[in-house]
């Protein structure tokens, strides 16, 4: 057998990895990239852009069955509304398969040599492949690290038959009569939100006492209040129990200690994520750890020389554009280029229904810092382009210090508020000051004059509130 011998190794071919080998091809470096499924890693073929898919699926059939009962404002009506959720799957599939085309047509243009297969690590500089062809081993000077992570599954519940993941959620091809959550993040929140749409009783049990514990309750707000529209309910300080013995339904611990069973045809566990170690031979490398994860420095280089690890792998927060961030650090650094981790915020969208979006610091965690602040706040509800839209809740908040202006924090909660993220991670990427953004010319009617006014708010004379 013939063995592969190359500059750098990349195991794993999702956001990190195939954005890692995509550079590191392109400065010109011996790149070799091991993948055992598809690439595009989870976010590509069952996270991020098949459940974006499913939820602006469903965002559209729920506007078309709300317009049945004459209740429009605009007055639209329908006569009849339906969906064939196996149609649904098969477009967000071919979606999926199209990317995933386009990031093999990368690797190929970048003249990364593609192996498919599961590695397992010899040592820090070798890898077994199990391919279809029979076992492939490759020598590297330089390994990343890119195995991702995969949903943490409950003892009590475990995946299978009616106990489904997220991934498994986003194949389904029957909308489920009784769906309930467990589990009251943005997985969870994202995914019941849309099946709610689509049709389903949707329950969400969360062991906490809000849900999206992770934002601020102003934040979460309008979200609580829109599941409610839905018909969604909500279980906080809720634990999931088992399946009922006949397996129909959900045994739950309430708040006030009394067990109840909650019908069911699905059970969706989103609990959480965890690194993909197992199985890999990374555990027998012995690199130093950070709870359950790899630990890294700010070249994302492990305990062990030319061993660097990138990706959900590394730890909190497990986002697809972290990832990318860092696979491009990391190519840059093997060809020779002095680079490091200095990113002043890295932003976060939770597509719920409303919409979050956060960068930098909130309020509470400026104050936890010691800063003295000032906090600016404008509503959608007088926002132009929110009231034509027919979607007003919500608003947009800047954090800034008190003495100098300069901005810490941006958050916003609303209907495609997510489309922000990228110029609330640029003001404060670029040291945006309080007069900066004030005295930025926003685009009118758009959404983003929020921003405009939220900064007016925190200087004194907001012009529209």
């Amino acid at each position: 057998m013939k063995e592969i011998v190359c500059k750098l190794l990349v195991v794993g071919a999702g956001p990190s990895g195939y954005v890692c080998a995509i550079r590191a091809g392109q400065l010109g470096l011996d790149t070799v990239i091991v993948e055992a499924v598809k690439p595009g890693g989870t976010c590509l073929n069952v996270g991020c852009i098949p459940s974006k898919a499913l939820i602006h699926a469903a965002d559209e059939f729920g506007v078309t069955r709300q317009m049945l009962t004459g209740k429009n404002a605009m007055g639209i009506r329908v006569e009849a509304a339906s969906i064939d959720l196996s149609k649904t799957i098969a477009w967000k599939d071919g979606i999926v398969g199209r990317l995933n085309a386009g990031v093999t047509a990368l690797l190929q243009k970048a003249k990364v040599k593609i192996v498919h297969g599961r590695a397992a690590f010899r040592d820090g500089k070798t890898v077994e492949v199990e391919t279809e062809t029979g076992m492939q081993v490759i020598r590297a000077e330089t390994v990343v690290i890119a195995t991702g992570s995969e949903p943490v599954e409950l003892g009590a519940l475990p995946f299978g038959g009616q106990v489904i993941s997220s991934t498994e959620a986003l194949s389904l091809t029957e909308v489920p009569n009784k769906l309930v959550v467990v589990g009251g993040g943005y997985i969870g929140l994202e995914l019941g939100t849309a099946f709610a749409k689509l049709g389903s009783e949707v329950t969400i049990i969360e062991a906490m006492q809000q849900i999206l514990p992770q934002y601020d309750g102003d934040l979460v707000r309008p979200v609580s209040r829109r599941l409610g529209e839905l018909g969604v309910r909500v279980l906080t300080g809720a634990k999931a129990k088992a399946l009922s013995d006949d397996g129909d339904g959900l045994t739950v611990e309430t708040s006030d200690g009394h067990v109840k069973l909650f019908p069911a045809d699905r059970v969706l566990v989103t609990v959480g994520r965890r690194p993909r170690i197992a199985g890999s031979g990374i555990e027998e490398l012995d690199l130093d750890r950070s709870g359950p994860y790899l630990r890294i420095d700010d070249q994302c280089r492990t305990s062990m020389r030319g061993v660097y690890a990138i990706g959900d792998i590394t730890g909190e927060p497990m986002l697809a554009h972290r990832a990318m961030a860092q696979g491009e650090m990391v190519a840059e650094i093997v060809a020779g280029r002095k680079r490091a981790w200095d990113k002043r915020c890295i932003p976060a969208i939770c597509f719920t229904d409303p919409e979050i979006v956060t960068a930098g610091l909130s309020p509470d965690e400026a104050r936890q810092q010691g800063y003295t602040i000032r906090v600016g706040q404008f509503p959608f509800s007088a926002n132009g382009r929110a009231m034509t839209m027919v979607s007003e809740d919500g608003f947009v908040r800047v954090v800034a210090r008190t003495d100098t202006g300069l901005v810490l924090g941006l958050q916003a909660v609303g209907a495609g508020v997510s489309e922000l993220s990228a110029s609330f991670a640029l003001a404060i990427e670029m040291g945006t000051r309080l007069e900066d953004l004030a005295g930025t010319i926003h685009a009118h009617p758009t959404r983003s004059e929020a921003v405009q006014e939220a900064a007016l708010k925190a200087l004194g004379h907001a012009l529209h509130i």
